[in-house]
């Protein structure tokens, strides 16, 4: 998929990819999630009275139970919304946690699930597995529902494009409202790319070189860092560096599972780039053995010069960012002037699930927390208060957003076409956690070359692809 011409920088990259000396990153793994639980909820609607300011018919005293992944996000907007749920309804019990899968299979086994859960994080449960058991609820009929900000405008038409469609699974149903619009991509200090180093965001993999190895020799930093135990992170960057390289095709491919997806010749050569990294010592030591957190807050600190991250990182690193650091989001770095297309693609998508359990006591309720959350008031205190946008269209007008923010929405201004939304990630969860994310990281870990981590992901889309018992999506 990618031109002759990369043949040459391909093999400068294969020549530098000399064994690295980092530590085997321990990646941790989805809990399959467990089928029980048989749907039976019937449809949606509560006890109450039905109109379009209580389009489920929530009873007035209808409580409703909500779990919060407690990520980089907090839970604070989520409070925000449970006091006002609590000024027409009745009381919100919310809870907030990490262990979403650990805590949430057991109740929707049981059928005793809570009545709207933030399905997302580390130990996120697989969608498609939920979907399977009928687990959780159709969508649908929040998105046809009046909106909380006028009755005659449907939700559905007061969200971003694409935010319906990442609930899809293969035809119109939608099984989880995707509420933050996240920009992925590599993250930077402009304070001390552009002032210190004297230097712009790297365009071509020479560009990147020259520059990380600049930051080592005159400043004692370090090029890039990275969540090693969580390595799928470097997907971020990643996978729309190969984009840039070959083409939207290559993600299509991917996402199809066709058999030589993970071969094509921009995948190897983008794999073999971000090999280079580890040979020539650019990738701060003991990376692969630390969490997000740890590589978020040594990049902070100037450790490193790059991370590759999504927008929420300005608020999970928020305590570590220093006030001058003038955070901002860089497209992926190409390998040279003969790639498919143009600086700018950029990874943005609707991101951070939630969901309504099919069998929750109270689903109605469920329902219309999330209806209030697509509220423009809500949707705009949700980004004043943790610098990420909404899939809620307009909510951040006006705002006086921060640097990283900002520089997101630039992005995506400047990628216009150019944006690519990885399905597979949701579609086949393992492929892109336990296979793709462990192949990266044992790659940069001096554990694989970059053919060979490539071969392993592609023989484990592979046996996905053949695998009768996996519903495919494309």
């Amino acid at each position: 998929m990618t031109s002759s011409s990369h043949l040459n920088r391909r093999t400068l990259l294969k020549r530098s990819a000399l064994a690295g000396a980092l530590t085997l990153p321990g990646v941790a793994a989805l809990t399959s999630c467990a089928s029980g639980g048989g749907g039976n909820g019937g449809d949606s609607t509560g006890s109450g009275e039905v109109s379009d300011r209580n389009p489920f018919g929530v009873a007035e005293d209808g409580g409703v139970e909500v779990v919060i992944f407690d990520g980089g996000f907090g839970d604070e907007y989520a409070r925000d919304t449970a006091a006002l749920y609590e000024e027409h309804y009745g009381s919100v019990t919310l809870d907030s946690t990490q262990e979403i899968s650990q805590l949430m299979q057991p109740r929707l086994v049981g059928g005793n699930p809570p009545d709207m859960i933030n399905n997302s994080g580390a130990n996120q449960m697989p969608h498609p597995a939920l979907i399977r058991d009928n687990q959780i609820a159709d969508l649908t009929e929040l998105f046809d529902a009046p909106s909380w900000d006028d009755p005659d405008v449907p939700v559905r038409d007061t969200l971003l494009p694409g935010t319906i469609e990442v609930g899809q699974y293969g035809g119109d149903a939608s099984y989880h409202l995707n509420y933050v619009y996240t920009v992925h991509g590599t993250w930077y200090s402009k304070r001390f790319l552009n002032d210190t180093l004297e230097e712009e965001f790297p365009q071509t993999w020479d560009e990147m070189i020259r520059v990380c190895e600049k930051a080592r020799r005159d400043h004692d930093v370090y090029g890039w860092t990275y969540a090693g135990q969580h390595a799928r992170y470097l997907a971020f960057s990643m996978l729309p560096m190969a984009v840039k390289v070959g083409g939207k095709e290559v993600m299509e491919a991917i996402d199809r599972l066709e058999p030589d997806a993970w071969k094509a010749d921009a995948v190897v050569a983008t794999f073999e780039a971000f090999e280079e990294l580890a040979a020539r010592g650019l990738v701060l030591p003991g990376t692969p053995g630390i969490d997000h957190i740890d590589s978020q807050t040594e990049w902070a600190q100037g450790r490193a010069l790059f991370i590759p991250n999504g927008s929420w990182v300005e608020n999970e690193s928020k305590e570590v960012i220093p006030d001058d650091f003038d955070l901002a989001v860089g497209a992926p770095t190409g390998l040279d002037s003969s790639d498919a297309l143009p600086y700018g693609v950029i990874y943005a998508a609707a991101g951070e699930p939630f969901l309504v359990p099919q069998n929750a006591r109270n689903r109605a309720a469920g329902m219309e927390y999330l209806r209030m959350m697509l509220s423009n008031d809500m949707a705009r205190n949700f980004t004043d208060k943790v610098a990420s946008l909404t899939c809620v269209a307009g909510s951040a007008d006006d705002l006086d957003l921060p640097p990283g923010l900002a520089s997101a929405q630039q992005a995506i201004q400047g990628a216009g076409d150019n944006i690519i939304v990885p399905r597979f990630r949701d579609w086949y969860a393992e492929l892109f956690i336990d296979h793709m994310g462990v192949a990266m990281g044992q790659m940069m870990a001096g554990e694989l070359t970059a053919a060979q981590a490539t071969d392993r992901i592609q023989q484990a889309a592979n046996r996905i692809a053949d695998d009768d018992n996996v519903e495919k999506y494309l």
